[in-house]
């Protein structure tokens, strides 16, 4: 299982801060059932217990840094302990499932049905294609108000924070999910007419009137479908083993 995912996305792609991989767990546990999804707590861990999961799947790390104390003063601490209490395997597949070919970002151009996808700022990772963001083309050009909307309906969201509306028909969209503001620039020079990330900083907004219509959309909403991702890695490397999308929502935003 561990080997199927580090093929589809090698850990070498992951970014230098990163901890991606197993997290949680021995590597030669036999897998009752995955559960897949974006974040991991004790909420998470609960829901794999009530599925008769031994594994969880996540796309960001639970552990970023490491643990001094291993006790219940902290989230992390506390899901650590019932993970292993309950001898649940965790495995992480974070900025090296962004930054690989078919990753994060190549599904959310998917949702808005896009072509010719490609990386929006390719990088050669020991001898194999990978990249930040993507690039590609919506199937019919559309006004800017329209595309939020449609946006907005592909990833579920209730709002959208946008820029200036653009006065022309948007049909070149960049994607970065979570924070990709960093890529704002790449997305101009590659001549989108459009960026959609996850989040991004207050004076990033400023400058690029009528330039390219920014849509923000929340870095939960944005990366959400990645447990797709995962179930058909494992549908293909492992068919036997039953998988579910985690039911429980992690995201710490509320829109009220």
């Amino acid at each position: 299982m561990l080997s199927a995912l580090e093929r589809f996305a090698p850990l070498p792609l992951q970014e230098s801060w990163d901890n991606a991989g197993l997290q949680v767990g021995l590597t030669e546990t036999e897998v009752s059932g995955a559960l897949l999804c974006l974040d991991v707590n004790e909420k998470m861990v609960d829901e794999a217990i009530q599925k008769g999961c031994n594994l969880i799947v996540s796309h960001h790390p639970l552990l970023f840094r490491g643990l001094k104390t291993i006790s219940d003063l902290t989230d992390v601490q506390r899901t650590v302990v019932k993970a292993i209490e309950y001898r649940i395997c965790v495995i992480s597949m974070h900025t090296n499932m962004d930054n690989a070919q078919g990753g994060v970002n190549y599904k959310m151009s998917e949702k808005l049905g896009m072509q010719q996808v490609q990386f929006l700022a390719p990088k050669q990772v020991a001898g194999i294609e990978s990249g930040s963001g993507v690039v590609g083309g919506l199937p019919e050009a559309m006004a800017a108000d329209d595309f939020v909307l449609a946006v907005k309906k592909a990833f579920g969201v209730e709002c959208a924070m946008c820029n200036e509306l653009l006065r022309r028909p948007v049909k070149t969209v960049a994607i970065c999910g979570g924070a990709g503001d960093f890529l704002l620039d790449e997305a101009v020079k590659a001549g989108a007419d459009a960026f959609i990330t996850g989040e991004m900083h207050y004076h990033q907004y400023f400058g690029y009137e009528q330039q390219i219509q920014i849509c923000v959309i929340g870095h939960y909403q944005s990366e959400q479908f990645t447990s797709e991702i995962f179930r058909d890695i494992i549908a293909e490397a492992c068919p036997d083993v039953k998988t579910f999308i985690a039911e429980t929502c992690t995201n710490p935003i509320l829109y009220l």
